[in-house]
C-alpha cells in the first residue's frame, strides 16, 4: 500500500504538477485503483476528472471514458496530451474521424500507447468498435456526466441507457460514474441502470460558500436591470443564459449596442463561429457570453464573476450546474435569476407535444424551479436539501450569501398548522402529491380525491382559513426542515418521517415565512432599472403636460403633436437631462429631440436638483434598432413614392404591421411624405376635413375619429392621414 501511496502522489506531481489532492479526490483514485466499482458526486470545479485520468496514466492498459459532447472530449484529450510526450496517450473515437485516423488510435491502443480513450455512447454500440475493445486490456470504463442516464437528470440522453449491456460485453472491468450534479433519485437511478449498486460512492459536498444567489422580478424591462448589473462589473467576465436562440441574439445586440464586451453563444451558429466566440472569451478579449444552455460545458474558467438567467432554466440541476461556473477560483460569484410565472407557463407548453411519462418528470422538475423561486427560506438551503444535504442556515460557511436571508420576510408562528399538514398526510394514508394534500386542506375537489372519497372525510377542509398559496409554502418549509419527505418511488408523493410523526405527538414552535409573490408589476424587490414597468413621477408628470400645453399653444398645434403620453411617462422615469438621453425616450427620435426638447430637459434638470433625485443615469438603455432596416427601407422607398402595398409585401408585412411602423417613425420626428399615395384615396377636400379634426382635437386616438366621422372614413384612411398630419405639423 505505501508503494501505492508513493505512486499516486508522485503521479500526481509529474503528470499534473499538483502537490496534494483536493477534496475526496485521493479516496476516489484508491477505490478506481483497488478494482472496485465507484460513483462520485463532485460539483463543478472540484476536479472531478483527475479521478479518473489520473488512475489511467498509472495503470496497465487503456481506460474508456464515455462523454456525451464532442468539444468536451476535445478539450479534454488536448489537456492530456499537454500533460504526456507521447501524443497518443490519448485519443478520441466519434463519428467524426476518418478512416486513417480511426486506424491510428485502434495501432495506437493495441501498443499500448493510449492510456485514455474517448468515446461517445452511440460509438459504442458500434459492433466492430465493442469487438476491437474485447480484444485489448481495458484498465476500466469510466461513464462522465452520468446523469445523463437518468430520466430524473437534467440532461436526459437514451443512448446512455445501453452503457451497461455494453460494458457487460466487455469483460469484468470496473465502472467509474462521475456527475456534477444528482438529486438522491437520481443518484439511485444512475447506480441501478449501471448496474452497479455495490458501487462505493463518494459524495462531496454540493455547497459553494462564494457564490451569492438572487432572484428578481422579471419585468419588461429587464435588460435594462441587466445592463445596469453588469456596469458594476466593468472588464469583468460573466455569462448570461437565455432559453431561446432568438432571445440569445437580441440580448447579445442590446449589450453591446450600450457599450458591453458581448457576444452570443448557440448551438444555430456554425462550428468556427462558436469556437472563435468562446475563445475570445477564454482569452478576455470580450468580458460577457449570452448563451444557451449549450455554453460552458467544459469551459473551464476559474474568474466568472457572475451568471445571470434571463430565463429561468427548466430543473434545479440545470439551474446549479450553469451558477457553478461562477468563482470556481473562490472568488466573488454572483448568480442572479430573473423569474416570472409566465416563463414557467411558456416551459409548460413545450412539454405539452411529449410523451406523458416525459411531460411528468418535467412538470415535476419545473416545480423545483418554482418552489426555489417563489421561496422565502435561505436559498442554499434549499439547493442543498435538494441534493440530500443537510446545511445549517445559521452558522453554515456562506450562510449569510443570498437575498433571503440579507433580506428576510417576516414570520410567523405555524406550530398546529404544520401538525394539521402532517396529519393530512397521514390520515390520506400517503397517496397525494402536494396539490391533491392542498385540496383536501381548503376543501377542493378533483378527480383524484372523489376516486379516494377523501371528501367525505371528517378532516376534509379541515384548513381552509387558509388559502392555496400559504399551504404551499409551508409544505415547501416543512420539507426542507425534514417532516416529510418526497418518496423516491413515486417522485412527488409526500410521506411523513419519523421526525413528523414524533412532531404530531409532541408540537414545536414552527417559525414560518410566506413565499414571494412575483408580480410582473410588483414592486418589491425591484431595482431602480427595472422599476421601468412601475409608476412615473407623478409631481413630475403634472409638470411635463403643463409645459407641454405651454409649447403646443405656442406653436399653435395640439399637445399630442410635440410628445405622446407614453413618451412624457418614461421622461418621468428615466429623467433625461440632455438631448442625447431624450433621443432614447419611448417614441422620441433624434430629429423630435431636437425640435421640441431644449425645455422639456431642462425641466426635468431643475427638478432632479431641486428634488435630490438619485436619477438612474444608466438606465437610459438604447434599444438595438433591431427595427432598423425595415425603417430606412420605408423611409427609401416611400422617397421613390413607391405603393405602400409593395412595400409591406417586399418585407413580409401585413398593411397594419407597415401602418404601424410609419407611425412609430413619424411620431418620433422623421418626416414621411405619403400626399402621393393618400392622393388616390382621398381628394382635397376630404383631407382638408380630416387634418383640421386633428389639428383641433384633444387626442390623436383613432376611436374618437371614427367616432367623429361616423362612418365617412375607415380606420387606414384616417391612420394613414394622421401619419401625413403627424408628419407635416409636428416634424
Amino acid at each position: 500500500m505505501k508503494q501505492n501511496e508513493i505512486d499516486i502522489h508522485e503521479a500526481l506531481k509529474k503528470y499534473f504538477g499538483f502537490g496534494q489532492f483536493k477534496g475526496l479526490q485521493e479516496q476516489v483514485i484508491r477505490s478506481i485503483l483497488s478494482k472496485h466499482n465507484t460513483f462520485v458526486i463532485m460539483p463543478t470545479g472540484g476536479g472531478k476528472s483527475l479521478c479518473y485520468q489520473l488512475p489511467a496514466l498509472v495503470q496497465e492498459g487503456t481506460a474508456i471514458v464515455v462523454s456525451p459532447l464532442i468539444a468536451l472530449m476535445k478539450n479534454q484529450v488536448d489537456a492530456i496530451r499537454g500533460l504526456s510526450a507521447d501524443e497518443g496517450v490519448a485519443h478520441v473515437l466519434n463519428s467524426s474521424l476518418t478512416k486513417t485516423e480511426i486506424t491510428q488510435v485502434k495501432q495506437d491502443i493495441v501498443t499500448g500507447r493510449t492510456k485514455l480513450l474517448y468515446v461517445a455512447p452511440e460509438s459504442l454500440t458500434k459492433e466492430e468498435y465493442v469487438q476491437f475493445l474485447q480484444s485489448v486490456p481495458i484498465s476500466f470504463v469510466a461513464i462522465d456526466e452520468a446523469h445523463c442516464i437518468s430520466e430524473w437528470g437534467h440532461d436526459f440522453r437514451p443512448e446512455y441507457r445501453n452503457l451497461r449491456h455494453i460494458i457487460r460485453q466487455l469483460g469484468d472491468i470496473p465502472v467509474i460514474g462521475l456527475t456534477a450534479t444528482a438529486t438522491p433519485k437520481v443518484q439511485e437511478d444512475i447506480l441501478k441502470n449501471l448496474d452497479m449498486t455495490d458501487a462505493t460512492v463518494f459524495k462531496a459536498s454540493f455547497n459553494r460558500p462564494n457564490l451569492y444567489y438572487d432572484v428578481r422580478t422579471k419585468t419588461k424591462n429587464v435588460e435594462a436591470d441587466i445592463i445596469r448589473f453588469i456596469r458594476q462589473y466593468k472588464g469583468k467576465s460573466g455569462i448570461i443564459y437565455c432559453l431561446s436562440r432568438k432571445k440569445v441574439e437580441e440580448v447579445a445586440q442590446v449589450l453591446q449596442v450600450n457599450g458591453i464586451n458581448a457576444v452570443p453563444y448557440h448551438a444555430g451558429l456554425d462550428a468556427k463561429t462558436r469556437a472563435k466566440h468562446q475563445d475570445m472569451f477564454l482569452m478576455e478579449d470580450v468580458d460577457v457570453v449570452v448563451a444557451t444552455i449549450a455554453f460552458g460545458m467544459g469551459i473551464d474558467k476559474p474568474d466568472v464573476r457572475f451568471v445571470i438567467h434571463h430565463d429561468i432554466p427548466k430543473s434545479l440541476e440545470s439551474y446549479y450546474q450553469e451558477t457553478g461556473r461562477a468563482g470556481r477560483d473562490g472568488g466573488e460569484g454572483y448568480c442572479l435569476a430573473y423569474y416570472s410565472y409566465k416563463d414557467v407557463e411558456k416551459l409548460e407548453k413545450f412539454m405539452s407535444g411529449k410523451p406523458v411519462a416525459e411531460q411528468e418528470i418535467g412538470f415535476a422538475l419545473l416545480q423545483e424551479v418554482v418552489a426555489y423561486a417563489e421561496t422565502s427560506i435561505s436559498r442554499r438551503k434549499f439547493l442543498l436539501h435538494y441534493f440530500g444535504e443537510e446545511f445549517d442556515e445559521v452558522d453554515g460557511e456562506g450562510a449569510d450569501m443570498d437575498d433571503n436571508v440579507r433580506n428576510p420576510k417576516p414570520k410567523v408562528e405555524a406550530m398546529n398548522e404544520v401538525r394539521k399538514l402532517l396529519e393530512t398526510v397521514r390520515d390520506t394514508k400517503h397517496l397525494y402529491k402536494a396539490k391533491e394534500i392542498i385540496f383536501t386542506l381548503t376543501g377542493k375537489v378533483n378527480a383524484v380525491i372523489k376516486a379516494h372519497r377523501t371528501d367525505s372525510q371528517h378532516f376534509f377542509g379541515a384548513g381552509d382559513t387558509h388559502d392555496e398559496r400559504f399551504w404551499m409554502a409551508l409544505i415547501r418549509q416543512v420539507l426542507v426542515s425534514g417532516l416529510l419527505m418526497k418518496d423516491i418511488e413515486t417522485y412527488g408523493i409526500l410521506k411523513i418521517t419519523d421526525a413528523g410523526l414524533d412532531f404530531i405527538q409532541h408540537p414545536q414552535s414552527f417559525m414560518m415565512s410566506e413565499d414571494h409573490q412575483y408580480n410582473e408589476t410588483d414592486d418589491d424587490n425591484m431595482t431602480t432599472a427595472s422599476r421601468a414597468s412601475g409608476t412615473a413621477d407623478e409631481a413630475l408628470m403634472t409638470m411635463l403636460k403643463d409645459l407641454r400645453k405651454k409649447v403646443a399653444k405656442k406653436l399653435g398645434v395640439p399637445p399630442f403633436v410635440v410628445f405622446q403620453d407614453p413618451s412624457l411617462e418614461d421622461m418621468a422615469l428615466k429623467y433625461p437631462i440632455t438631448l442625447d438621453e431624450l433621443g432614447n425616450v419611448h417614441g422620441v427620435g433624434e430629429g423630435k429631440a431636437k425640435k421640441y426638447g431644449k425645455d422639456f430637459v431642462e425641466l426635468i434638470a431643475r427638478y432632479v436638483q431641486d428634488n435630490d433625485i438619485m436619477r438612474p443615469d444608466d438606465l437610459v438603455v438604447k434599444s438595438t434598432g433591431a427595427n432598423s432596416s425595415n425603417k430606412l427601407y420605408i423611409i427609401q422607398n416611400i422617397d421613390r413614392k413607391l405603393p405602400l402595398s409593395d412595400i409591406a409585401s417586399a418585407k413580409g408585412m401585413t398593411m397594419d404591421t407597415l401602418l404601424k411602423e410609419m407611425e412609430q417613425i413619424v411620431y418620433s420626428g422623421t418626416k414621411l411624405n405619403i400626399k402621393y399615395w393618400i392622393d388616390d384615396m382621398l381628394d382635397d377636400e376630404q383631407q382638408e376635413e380630416i387634418h383640421e379634426y386633428f389639428m383641433e382635437s384633444e387626442t390623436d386616438k383613432i376611436e374618437d375619429a371614427l367616432k367623429e366621422f361616423d362612418g365617412d372614413y375607415d380606420i387606414d384612411e384616417l391612420r394613414l392621414m394622421r401619419i401625413k398630419f403627424i408628419s407635416e405639423v409636428a416634424n
